[in-house]
């Protein structure tokens, strides 16, 4: 029998290798997430370790103390079937206690967290590639904008205030724009570096339009392929991506345990990471 994991918090550098982990599974993450990452709860971040060695790690987000999020659930390939995995996992969860915590789920795994109390909420499917004829981009977007009103608006859309995060996310090498109408922001997305390509996300918009033109914006700016991981609620915007030249891939489910946080799903047109929510 494998001996027992020592689980602990993950400093910054441990973080780098989880995120180096992801990028290796596939995940394609970018590459400035890992400081943002830790942004949102520097005492989110745990790892199982070996003689010193980590064999596992998971994101255990606590945003405030009614929702969490767990990501970033990855076991080196070499240690898996020990039991570190499962050990990292109770901790994450543990740590989060009470509060309804969300999760993006891959097909292959939807019935393992369905049986620890986890019911779908909505799904999503990433598009990647160019837009084929980039519309008219938003002549009202702007670099930077009153961060107040930003995350007031980004309130209506994700499940608990993250100002920390949001500090982070919006910042350089991040490409920020912000729609505004009148004084007031109408929409705002986020285009990072990743591994490969360019990742939008988040992409909030009160309305469809916005929404296009805001993406426009940000696609004229990334000099390679784009990615969204795009909820099923915006079909018609999907649908349009594709005519557009994207093409459907990866597909999760948004999956939580406890109540179902309540947000403007409408105007989600793209989540802001599968590994923070």
């Amino acid at each position: 029998m494998a001996p027992a994991p020592r689980i602990r918090t993950l400093a910054q550098p441990d973080i780098d290798v989880l995120v180096d982990w992801a990028a290796g599974e596939g995940w394609n993450p970018g590459i400035a997430d890992a400081a943002a990452f830790r942004s949102a709860d520097p005492e989110g971040f745990l790892g199982a370790f070996v003689d010193d060695r980590m064999v596992a790690g998971i994101s255990a987000l606590a945003y405030d103390d009614r929702f969490g999020f767990i990501g970033l659930y990855i076991c080196d390939p070499a240690m898996r079937g020990l039991g570190h995995g499962r050990a990292v996992w109770d901790a994450g969860m543990a740590r989060l206690g009470s509060r309804t915590i969300g999760l993006d789920a891959v097909p292959a795994q939807q019935a393992n967290y369905g049986s620890m109390g986890f019911l779908p909420s909505y799904g999503t499917l990433r598009y990647s590639g160019r837009l084929k004829t980039l519309p008219p981009s938003d002549s009202d977007a702007i670099l930077t904008a009153d961060f107040r009103l930003v995350e007031s608006f980004d309130r209506s859309f994700f499940p608990a205030a993250r100002p920390s995060f949001l500090q982070a996310w919006l910042e350089p090498p991040h490409i920020a724009l912000t729609h505004t109408e009148d004084g007031t922001v109408a929409g705002y997305g986020v285009a990072r570096q990743c591994r490969e390509g360019y990742k939008i996300g988040p992409l909030f918009a009160r309305d469809e339009r916005t929404a296009r033109s805001l993406l426009a914006a940000l696609a004229a700016r990334c000099d390679d392929a784009i990615h969204l991981d795009v909820p099923d609620t915006a079909e018609r915007f999907g649908e349009w991506l594709q005519d557009e030249g994207l093409e459907p891939g990866f597909a999760t489910t948004r999956m939580y345990r406890g109540p179902k946080p309540v947000i403007a799903l409408d105007g989600v047109f793209a989540i802001t990471t599968l590994e923070l929510g």
